[in-house]
């Protein structure tokens, strides 16, 4: 029998185009997740289609452990291993600018790390030269502003968050620009948002999750990932409110331990902090086959800043009364000023091309298939 010869220098699209190709013909995972019917309205794959394919797969791992052509068949088929590989690469090529994403995919644990460093001793800094260091527990009063000013932290901050979303920005729309789908209906944007909140297509297909380490199926990944992302929002619905507390109706910090903007933050940090440390776990165990190795420094980097930020401000919730609340606030405001700079060019980037791409498969299914191959 005639074998498929396998290039291990090839590209990464090169490699996800032969795996495409293979399952095009044999179809047998057809029901596991929107990428296999996706796939079957083409004949041919395009490097922008590859792109929104590898975006649409979730990496649950379930056709890997399902397909007769996977390793050690001479085929070689892993389309976990494939997609995963092709969204690094998409990652640095939408990123804005281009420089920066490349950057961040090859030092991913170290610059994440580094920034945060960086930004925590520019900060601390700061604090000594303000001699806030030196104010006592009473002086302070647990109060964040005696520290480092509002109208400082206003400063610093808002131009880092506001480049964080014009870089978001700019990378989903060059995603979505590579291959659109057509206009955006209602129907199809409710959808698209709907497997997006739920993680539909983390359930392997058949609702019972994940393949994991073996053959047995685990629901784990999804809810720790539930946990970091509501956690997230959370903890941004609680900066919201505080910003409304503080310039809508002139209340100002700090708030009581029983505020709205403390009840919200607390909940989400804890969420976070859950989700991080189960999701690192579940990253130091996974199958070599179901992804990538050179992907880890990035996921690694982004899963280290998340916990950090979490994690310092859930101590400095429980510190703020204390002298350690100046050397704790700078470490916390380091780590989210970190985050805010590497997320348009690490792991968090996913989330928005992965939204992107179900937006994408809710509006093609919605048209015909001018292939007319199955009945979708």
């Amino acid at each position: 029998m005639q074998t498929i010869p396998i290039h291990p220098l090839a590209s990464a699209d090169g490699e996800a185009a032969r795996v495409l190709q293979i399952c095009n013909a044999c179809r047998y995972c057809e029901g596991f997740c929107a990428v296999f019917p996706a796939m079957t309205r083409r004949l041919e794959f395009a490097q922008a289609d590859i792109h929104y394919l590898a975006n649409l797969c979730h990496n649950c791992g379930a056709c890997l452990h399902a397909c007769q052509y996977a390793p050690p068949h001479a085929f070689a088929v892993n389309v976990p291993q494939a997609m995963a590989r092709v969204r690094m690469a998409t990652y640095a090529d939408y990123a804005w600018p281009n420089a920066f994403g490349r950057l961040y995919r090859n030092n991913g644990v170290v610059l994440a790390l580094a920034l945060a460093l960086v930004a925590a001793l520019a900060l601390f800094v700061t604090l000594i030269g303000s001699r806030a260091l030196a104010s006592s527990a009473n002086q302070v009063a647990g109060d964040f502003y005696r520290v480092l000013p509002h109208n400082v932290m206003i400063a610093l901050f808002a131009p880092v968050f506001v480049y964080a979303l014009i870089a978001l920005s700019i990378g989903a729309a060059r995603f979505w620009r590579a291959a659109p789908p057509g206009r955006v209906s209602r129907p199809a944007a409710l959808e698209a948002t709907h497997d997006a909140l739920r993680l539909r297509y983390l359930d392997g297909g058949h609702g019972d999750g994940c393949n994991e380490a073996d053959d047995a199926f685990t629901v784990v990944r999804r809810r720790f990932h539930h946990c970091v992302f509501y956690g997230f929002m959370l903890c941004f619905a609680a900066t919201c409110v505080a910003t409304l507390y503080h310039y809508g109706l002139g209340w100002r910090a700090p708030y009581p331990a029983t505020s709205l903007p403390k009840l919200l933050g607390i909940a989400g940090g804890f969420g976070v902090v859950i989700g991080c440390i189960g999701l690192f776990g579940l990253n130091l165990r996974r199958h070599p086959l179901h992804g990538a190795a050179e992907q880890h420094p990035m996921d690694r980097g982004f899963i280290a800043l998340l916990f950090l930020t979490a994690a310092s401000g859930l101590l400095l919730a429980l510190v703020r009364t204390s002298v350690a609340m100046p050397a704790l606030l700078a470490v916390h405001l380091g780590a989210v000023m970190a985050l805010f700079v590497t997320l348009p060019y690490g792991k968090f980037v996913h989330g928005v091309y992965r939204g992107a791409a179900l937006l994408k498969w809710a509006i093609e299914r919605r048209q015909p298939n001018r292939l007319g191959l199955t009945d979708d």
